[in-house]
């Protein structure tokens, strides 16, 4: 059975820094291909970053620099580092997890549709 288990979210003024965990059970982070989420009130669920099983990431533009995704493959964990956070960047945030795949920088995260496991959610609240 598979689980992501998020942790790490809270509030913080505007400039801050959090760091998002997510324990993966019952999947092997090292072959998968993983991605961060997020959802605020009253919008779309959107890619954050993803991470495939050869080191490649990607971002959404509107976190390019302030955020860094990563896995540490040993401890089976995904992790965003977010720094420089914003007001807008407030939502609830989701790991994702699904089978091969191969990321490249040029491309936005791929969309929600096509990941097959999900975490429950952490709530990442930023004050101005």
């Amino acid at each position: 059975q598979v689980q992501l288990v998020e942790s790490g979210g809270g509030s913080v003024q505007a400039g801050g820094s959090l760091r998002l965990s997510c324990v993966a059970s019952g999947y092997t982070t090292r072959s998968a291909c993983m991605a961060w989420f997020r959802q605020a009130p009253g919008k779309e669920r959107e890619g954050v970053a993803s991470a495939d099983s050869n080191g490649n990431t990607n971002y959404a533009d509107s976190v390019k620099g302030r955020f860094t995704i990563s896995k540490d493959n040993a401890k089976n964990i995904l992790y965003l580092e977010m720094n420089s956070l914003k007001p807008e960047d407030t939502a609830m945030y989701y790991c994702a997890a699904r089978g091969y795949c191969v990321v490249s920088p040029l491309y936005g995260v791929q969309s929600a549709r096509v990941f097959d496991y999900w975490g429950q959610g952490t709530q990442v609240t930023v004050s101005s």
